[in-house]
Protein backbone atom coordinates (compact mmCIF):
# COMPACT_ATOMS: atom_id res chain seq x y z
CA UNK A 1 0.00 0.00 0.00
CA UNK A 2 1.08 3.27 -1.70
CA UNK A 3 2.59 5.79 1.35
CA UNK A 4 0.66 8.45 -0.14
CA UNK A 5 -2.25 7.28 1.19
CA UNK A 6 -2.66 7.13 4.78
CA UNK A 7 -5.51 4.49 6.18
CA UNK A 8 -8.23 6.61 8.74
CA UNK A 9 -9.55 4.12 11.56
CA UNK A 10 -13.47 3.13 11.25
CA UNK A 11 -15.87 4.22 13.76
CA UNK A 12 -16.82 1.46 16.12
CA UNK A 13 -13.62 -0.82 15.08
CA UNK A 14 -13.88 -2.76 18.18
CA UNK A 15 -17.36 -4.10 18.51
CA UNK A 16 -18.16 -3.73 14.40
CA UNK A 17 -21.42 -5.94 13.89
CA UNK A 18 -21.66 -8.66 11.56
CA UNK A 19 -22.25 -7.91 7.95
CA UNK A 20 -20.78 -4.47 9.15
CA UNK A 21 -18.55 -2.62 6.18
CA UNK A 22 -15.31 -3.98 7.67
CA UNK A 23 -17.04 -7.42 8.02
CA UNK A 24 -17.67 -6.83 4.38
CA UNK A 25 -14.39 -5.72 3.11
CA UNK A 26 -12.89 -8.65 4.63
CA UNK A 27 -14.62 -10.75 2.16
CA UNK A 28 -13.85 -8.52 -0.56
CA UNK A 29 -9.71 -9.00 0.47
CA UNK A 30 -10.65 -13.01 0.56
CA UNK A 31 -12.46 -12.81 -2.72
CA UNK A 32 -9.58 -10.99 -4.41
CA UNK A 33 -6.85 -12.57 -2.89
CA UNK A 34 -8.47 -16.35 -3.98
CA UNK A 35 -8.31 -15.26 -7.84
CA UNK A 36 -4.56 -14.53 -7.31
CA UNK A 37 -4.25 -11.96 -10.25
CA UNK A 38 -6.96 -9.20 -11.40
CA UNK A 39 -7.57 -6.96 -13.93
CA UNK A 40 -10.15 -4.20 -12.39
CA UNK A 41 -12.04 -2.54 -15.06
CA UNK A 42 -10.83 1.13 -13.20
CA UNK A 43 -13.40 4.49 -14.17
CA UNK A 44 -11.39 6.50 -11.01
CA UNK A 45 -15.21 6.50 -10.05
CA UNK A 46 -15.64 5.37 -6.20
CA UNK A 47 -16.71 2.23 -6.78
CA UNK A 48 -14.11 1.25 -9.54
CA UNK A 49 -11.39 3.33 -7.23
CA UNK A 50 -12.24 1.42 -4.12
CA UNK A 51 -12.24 -2.03 -5.96
CA UNK A 52 -8.93 -0.61 -7.78
CA UNK A 53 -7.15 -0.11 -4.13
CA UNK A 54 -8.48 -3.17 -3.09
CA UNK A 55 -7.09 -5.38 -5.59
CA UNK A 56 -3.72 -3.95 -5.40
CA UNK A 57 -3.65 -4.64 -1.38
CA UNK A 58 -5.19 -8.00 -1.75
CA UNK A 59 -2.38 -9.16 -4.41
CA UNK A 60 -0.06 -6.43 -4.94
CA UNK A 61 1.23 -6.54 -8.24
CA UNK A 62 -0.39 -9.31 -9.96
CA UNK A 63 -4.11 -6.29 -10.10
CA UNK A 64 -3.68 -4.56 -13.18
CA UNK A 65 -6.12 -1.68 -13.65
CA UNK A 66 -7.26 -0.78 -16.83
CA UNK A 67 -9.00 2.64 -17.71
CA UNK A 68 -11.33 2.61 -20.99
CA UNK A 69 -10.46 5.74 -23.51
CA UNK A 70 -12.90 6.96 -26.10
CA UNK A 71 -14.95 10.22 -26.62
CA UNK A 72 -17.67 8.74 -24.33
CA UNK A 73 -15.40 8.69 -21.17
CA UNK A 74 -15.02 12.43 -19.83
CA UNK A 75 -11.49 13.57 -19.30
CA UNK A 76 -12.43 14.49 -16.01
CA UNK A 77 -12.62 10.85 -14.56
CA UNK A 78 -9.16 10.27 -16.96
CA UNK A 79 -7.63 12.90 -14.50
CA UNK A 80 -9.60 11.31 -11.71
CA UNK A 81 -7.93 7.95 -12.59
CA UNK A 82 -4.65 8.79 -13.03
CA UNK A 83 -4.42 11.22 -9.86
CA UNK A 84 -5.91 8.23 -7.61
CA UNK A 85 -3.62 5.68 -9.48
CA UNK A 86 -0.64 7.65 -8.65
CA UNK A 87 -1.62 8.60 -4.89
CA UNK A 88 -2.82 4.47 -4.28
CA UNK A 89 0.25 2.87 -6.07
CA UNK A 90 -1.90 1.26 -8.70
CA UNK A 91 -0.94 -0.45 -11.49
CA UNK A 92 -2.67 1.28 -13.77
CA UNK A 93 -3.07 1.19 -17.69
CA UNK A 94 -4.84 2.83 -20.12
CA UNK A 95 -6.63 0.99 -23.35
CA UNK A 96 -8.48 2.42 -26.47
CA UNK A 97 -12.17 0.97 -27.15
CA UNK A 98 -13.81 1.22 -30.37
CA UNK A 99 -17.63 1.39 -29.22
CA UNK A 100 -18.46 4.67 -31.52
CA UNK A 101 -17.21 2.22 -34.45
CA UNK A 102 -20.24 -0.49 -33.79
CA UNK A 103 -23.13 1.12 -35.74
CA UNK A 104 -25.24 -0.68 -33.30
CA UNK A 105 -23.92 1.82 -30.53
CA UNK A 106 -23.95 4.96 -32.16
CA UNK A 107 -27.43 4.00 -33.32
CA UNK A 108 -28.39 4.99 -29.21
CA UNK A 109 -30.84 2.12 -28.38
CA UNK A 110 -32.25 1.08 -25.01
CA UNK A 111 -29.88 -0.72 -24.40
CA UNK A 112 -27.00 1.31 -26.26
CA UNK A 113 -24.98 0.30 -22.83
CA UNK A 114 -25.06 -3.42 -23.38
CA UNK A 115 -22.73 -2.45 -26.49
CA UNK A 116 -20.69 -0.41 -24.85
CA UNK A 117 -19.60 -2.61 -22.30
CA UNK A 118 -19.73 -5.65 -24.26
CA UNK A 119 -16.73 -3.65 -26.41
CA UNK A 120 -15.14 -2.79 -22.96
CA UNK A 121 -15.49 -6.11 -21.60
CA UNK A 122 -14.42 -7.77 -24.64
CA UNK A 123 -11.42 -5.69 -24.80
CA UNK A 124 -10.40 -6.52 -21.06
CA UNK A 125 -10.70 -9.96 -21.33
CA UNK A 126 -8.76 -10.35 -24.08
CA UNK A 127 -5.97 -8.22 -22.68
CA UNK A 128 -5.93 -10.63 -19.62
CA UNK A 129 -5.77 -13.71 -21.35
CA UNK A 130 -2.87 -12.33 -23.28
CA UNK A 131 -1.42 -11.35 -20.07
CA UNK A 132 -2.00 -14.63 -18.11
CA UNK A 133 -4.49 -12.16 -15.63
CA UNK A 134 -7.27 -14.59 -13.95
CA UNK A 135 -10.26 -12.86 -13.80
CA UNK A 136 -11.65 -9.39 -14.83
CA UNK A 137 -13.87 -7.36 -12.50
CA UNK A 138 -15.67 -4.53 -12.47
CA UNK A 139 -17.04 -2.28 -9.60
CA UNK A 140 -20.71 -3.06 -9.26
CA UNK A 141 -21.99 -2.66 -6.54
CA UNK A 142 -25.18 -4.13 -4.58
CA UNK A 143 -27.10 -1.41 -4.91
CA UNK A 144 -26.71 -1.84 -8.71
CA UNK A 145 -28.92 -4.85 -8.71
CA UNK A 146 -32.29 -3.30 -8.94
CA UNK A 147 -31.20 -0.44 -11.56
CA UNK A 148 -31.86 -0.88 -15.53
CA UNK A 149 -28.41 -2.20 -16.12
CA UNK A 150 -27.94 -3.63 -19.41
CA UNK A 151 -24.34 -3.49 -19.67
CA UNK A 152 -24.51 -6.54 -16.47
CA UNK A 153 -25.67 -9.26 -19.32
CA UNK A 154 -22.11 -8.27 -21.15
CA UNK A 155 -20.23 -8.61 -18.06
CA UNK A 156 -22.14 -12.25 -17.81
CA UNK A 157 -21.18 -13.15 -21.35
CA UNK A 158 -17.48 -12.24 -21.15
CA UNK A 159 -17.42 -13.83 -17.43
CA UNK A 160 -16.82 -10.57 -15.82
CA UNK A 161 -17.11 -11.21 -11.89
CA UNK A 162 -18.38 -8.13 -9.68
CA UNK A 163 -16.88 -9.51 -6.00
CA UNK A 164 -17.87 -5.52 -4.75
CA UNK A 165 -21.31 -7.03 -5.01
CA UNK A 166 -20.64 -10.84 -4.17
CA UNK A 167 -19.25 -9.23 -0.76
CA UNK A 168 -22.37 -7.43 -0.40
CA UNK A 169 -21.14 -3.21 -0.20
CA UNK A 170 -23.57 -0.85 -0.70
CA UNK A 171 -22.63 2.47 -2.33
CA UNK A 172 -22.78 3.99 1.27
CA UNK A 173 -20.37 1.31 2.38
CA UNK A 174 -18.09 1.88 -0.35
CA UNK A 175 -17.57 5.35 0.58
CA UNK A 176 -17.01 4.85 4.08
CA UNK A 177 -14.26 2.30 3.47
CA UNK A 178 -13.41 4.45 0.74
CA UNK A 179 -12.77 7.35 3.25
CA UNK A 180 -11.08 5.03 5.46
CA UNK A 181 -8.46 4.21 2.86
CA UNK A 182 -7.75 7.96 2.30
CA UNK A 183 -9.26 8.16 -1.15
CA UNK A 184 -10.48 10.77 -2.64
CA UNK A 185 -13.20 9.72 -4.61
CA UNK A 186 -14.87 8.50 -1.42
CA UNK A 187 -17.08 12.27 -1.79
CA UNK A 188 -16.90 11.83 -5.79
CA UNK A 189 -20.77 12.72 -7.34
CA UNK A 190 -22.09 9.12 -9.39
CA UNK A 191 -21.17 9.55 -13.08
CA UNK A 192 -22.04 8.04 -16.23
CA UNK A 193 -20.27 7.73 -20.13
CA UNK A 194 -21.24 11.55 -22.00
CA UNK A 195 -23.47 9.53 -24.33
CA UNK A 196 -26.34 9.11 -21.22
CA UNK A 197 -26.90 12.20 -22.08
CA UNK A 198 -28.20 11.74 -25.64
CA UNK A 199 -31.89 10.61 -25.56
CA UNK A 200 -32.50 7.14 -26.86
CA UNK A 201 -32.55 6.78 -30.42
CA UNK A 202 -30.67 10.29 -31.54
CA UNK A 203 -27.66 9.25 -32.78
CA UNK A 204 -24.41 9.28 -30.54
CA UNK A 205 -21.38 11.24 -32.97
CA UNK A 206 -18.44 12.67 -31.00
CA UNK A 207 -19.50 15.95 -32.09
CA UNK A 208 -22.22 15.87 -30.05
CA UNK A 209 -20.02 14.22 -27.15
CA UNK A 210 -17.26 17.06 -27.22
CA UNK A 211 -20.05 19.96 -26.72
CA UNK A 212 -21.48 17.42 -24.04
CA UNK A 213 -17.95 17.35 -22.67
CA UNK A 214 -17.32 21.48 -22.69
CA UNK A 215 -20.84 22.26 -21.81
CA UNK A 216 -20.22 20.42 -17.96
CA UNK A 217 -16.81 21.17 -17.86
CA UNK A 218 -17.87 25.07 -18.38
CA UNK A 219 -20.49 24.44 -15.41
CA UNK A 220 -18.08 22.64 -13.31
CA UNK A 221 -15.89 25.61 -13.60
CA UNK A 222 -18.31 28.30 -11.80
CA UNK A 223 -18.23 25.93 -9.30
CA UNK A 224 -20.68 23.10 -9.50
CA UNK A 225 -20.29 19.44 -8.61
CA UNK A 226 -23.08 17.57 -10.25
CA UNK A 227 -23.74 18.58 -13.40
CA UNK A 228 -25.57 17.05 -16.60
CA UNK A 229 -26.31 18.44 -20.02
CA UNK A 230 -28.99 16.58 -22.02
CA UNK A 231 -28.01 16.65 -25.40
CA UNK A 232 -31.90 17.81 -26.83
CA UNK A 233 -33.14 18.48 -29.99
CA UNK A 234 -33.41 21.97 -29.08
CA UNK A 235 -30.64 22.92 -27.53
CA UNK A 236 -29.31 21.72 -23.72
CA UNK A 237 -31.04 20.64 -20.89
CA UNK A 238 -29.10 21.36 -17.62
CA UNK A 239 -29.52 19.17 -14.59
CA UNK A 240 -28.33 20.39 -11.36
CA UNK A 241 -27.77 18.79 -8.13
CA UNK A 242 -30.24 19.42 -5.86
CA UNK A 243 -27.73 20.78 -3.34
CA UNK A 244 -26.64 23.47 -5.97
CA UNK A 245 -29.89 24.24 -7.63
CA UNK A 246 -30.89 27.70 -6.17
CA UNK A 247 -27.89 29.04 -6.54
CA UNK A 248 -28.02 27.77 -10.23
CA UNK A 249 -31.41 29.19 -10.51
CA UNK A 250 -30.11 32.21 -9.49
CA UNK A 251 -30.48 35.21 -12.68
CA UNK A 252 -27.08 36.42 -12.34
CA UNK A 253 -25.30 32.98 -12.93
CA UNK A 254 -28.58 31.16 -14.71
CA UNK A 255 -26.69 33.58 -17.38
CA UNK A 256 -23.60 33.05 -17.00
CA UNK A 257 -24.52 29.51 -17.23
CA UNK A 258 -26.12 30.00 -20.42
CA UNK A 259 -23.12 31.82 -21.91
CA UNK A 260 -20.76 28.65 -21.19
CA UNK A 261 -23.61 26.10 -22.89
CA UNK A 262 -24.11 28.34 -25.73
CA UNK A 263 -20.02 28.73 -26.28
CA UNK A 264 -19.75 24.66 -25.92
CA UNK A 265 -21.77 25.29 -30.07
CA UNK A 266 -25.54 24.70 -28.55
CA UNK A 267 -28.40 27.17 -29.77
CA UNK A 268 -30.98 27.13 -26.34
CA UNK A 269 -30.84 26.21 -23.18
CA UNK A 270 -33.24 25.25 -19.95
CA UNK A 271 -32.13 24.40 -16.40
CA UNK A 272 -34.33 21.66 -15.22
CA UNK A 273 -36.51 23.17 -12.37
CA UNK A 274 -36.27 19.66 -10.84
CA UNK A 275 -32.63 19.40 -10.92
CA UNK A 276 -30.47 16.36 -11.73
CA UNK A 277 -31.62 12.90 -11.00
CA UNK A 278 -30.44 9.48 -11.74
CA UNK A 279 -31.83 8.22 -15.42
CA UNK A 280 -33.80 11.11 -16.26
CA UNK A 281 -33.61 10.37 -19.86
CA UNK A 282 -35.46 6.87 -19.04
CA UNK A 283 -38.01 8.87 -17.28
CA UNK A 284 -41.68 7.40 -19.44
CA UNK A 285 -39.69 4.17 -20.53
CA UNK A 286 -40.86 0.69 -19.43
CA UNK A 287 -36.98 -0.83 -18.20
CA UNK A 288 -36.56 -4.26 -16.54
CA UNK A 289 -33.50 -4.27 -14.42
CA UNK A 290 -31.32 -6.62 -15.77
Amino acid sequence: MNAGLVPLPLAGHADQPAGSAEDKARVLEARLRSFGSVLVAYSGGADSAYLAWAATRAVGADALCVTAESPSYPDHHRQLALRVAEAAGLRHEFVRTGELDRPEYRANPVDRCYYCKDELYSTLTAMAGARGIAVVVDGNNADDRGDYRPGRKAARECGVLSPLDEAGLTKDEIRVLSRAAGLPTWDEPASACLSSRIPYHSEVTPEKLHMIETAESAIRALGFGVVRVRHEATGARVEIGQAELVRALAPEMATRIERAVRAAGYGGMTIDPKGYRTGSLNEGLVLRPV
